[in-house]
């Protein structure tokens, strides 16, 4: 990284439904890029407990609706859950997908694969959210 650039950027997204996943693949890129970074590790971390970030397909939307139809199948809306919110089943899907994902960067490129875009799940929405992109 170049002088003082600060290694990380925070970004805010409005979820629009209940479950969706939104490609941030450009928010990234353009992140790394402004940071002067040409070589490293990219972290993409969501710090919430009901949403989550996943690196997959993005030449086909069909793909994030499976992905979707899927979860819904492993772990129900409704299911006996404890939690008093409800949202129980938000909170074990962000678990399964997870909080974070690195990529590497080369020659100021994330090295993502030809058909690979990176997500943030939201599974409890429509939410204000926040996701922070960290560079070394």
């Amino acid at each position: 990284m170049k002088g003082n650039k600060k290694p990380i950027e925070t970004f805010d997204i409005s979820t629009g439904s209940g479950t969706s996943f939104e490609n941030i693949s450009d928010h990234v890129s353009r992140a790394v890029r402004d940071m002067g970074a040409k070589y490293g590790l990219c972290c993409v971390y969501v710090p919430h407990t009901t949403a989550a970030v996943t690196i997959n397909e993005n030449a086909d939307p069909s793909v994030c609706s499976d992905m979707i139809m899927e979860l819904d199948k492993i772990v129900p809306l409704r299911d006996g859950y404890s939690h008093v919110e409800g949202n129980s089943a938000a909170h074990l899907k962000s678990t399964i997908v997870g909080e974070s994902v690195t990529i590497p960067i080369d020659r100021g490129e994330l090295c993502l694969g030809t058909w690979q875009g990176i997500y943030f799940c939201e599974f409890d929405g429509p939410r204000k959210r926040k996701f922070h992109v960290f560079v070394q």
